[in-house]
């Protein structure tokens, strides 16, 4: 297992392509896609439409880990819950990649933005804005609302965007997602839920020529993976963890 298994209750790496244009609606075309993705992994045998008209194949649910791919109105995602190693969910995201522009026609100028992405999930029963403002702070302009008394925190979901280039078109996301509301903090009941850490670097727009869709997730992938580990790891996914362990 990856050393992110100890981490967290699950984590998960992700890729999505959202496309200017709508993608290919046809039913031929939308089967012979994931027909062809359940080639490469024959585990990925359910599939279904959502009500909303998305679709999804996936693995079972009940293995402790799950590959999945959807196809929306402009989006392409794939994703791999838990994955025995990082390139495995890779090597998954390569072949969708690599079979969009001729199954899907999507062009490497059909780019709106492409992401690699890696989701934490921690699970906790509790007031999960309160645990996320202790475990890692919030800024000295914020510090004296901390110290009201009585207060409770209700929300409170630290999000950043930083450019990684001068155009601006390569950026990288730390975005934390809370699950807990008003209703729950009054009464003082909490289920068990999860807080999730999401880190992405995402590239914005056409791709050059000469580029590939493929070859440009493997160089968000190597960014993705070298910022998480110099500044999210110790910085924000250890403090949370250690939070929730001694509660």
């Amino acid at each position: 297992m990856t050393a992110y298994t100890s981490l967290a209750d699950d984590f998960y790496v992700n890729m999505n392509l959202n496309t200017e244009m709508a993608l290919p609606a046809g039913r031929d075309t939308t089967l012979s896609f994931f027909e062809r993705v359940r080639k490469k992994y024959s585990t990925m045998r359910n599939f279904y439409t959502r009500e909303n008209g998305d679709h999804v194949l996936e693995e079972d649910k009940d293995q402790g880990h799950q590959r999945w791919v959807t196809l929306e109105p402009r989006r392409i995602c794939s994703g791999f819950i838990n994955p025995p190693d990082i390139d495995d969910a890779f090597e998954q995201h390569k072949l969708v990649l690599e079979l969009v522009p001729y199954m899907l026609s999507v062009s490497s100028l059909d780019c709106e933005a492409l992401d690699y992405m890696m989701g934490f999930d921690f699970n906790y029963r509790g007031n999960h804005d309160e645990l996320v403002a202790e475990a890692l702070g919030v800024s000295s302009a914020l510090d004296g609302l901390m110290d009201i008394p009585g207060r409770q925190v209700l929300n409170y979901e630290p999000t950043m965007t930083i450019a990684l280039e001068e155009t601006c078109r390569r950026q990288a996301r730390l975005m934390i997602e809370t699950r807990t509301n008003a209703y729950q903090v009054r009464r003082g009941e909490y289920p068990e839920d999860h807080i999730s850490v999401f880190f992405t670097v995402r590239q914005y727009g056409s791709l050059e020529s000469d580029s590939s869709y493929e070859g440009t997730l493997a160089e968000l992938k190597v960014q993705c993976e070298f910022l998480l580990e110099k500044y999210v790891v110790e910085q924000v996914l250890r403090p949370l963890q250690l939070a929730i362990s001694t509660k």
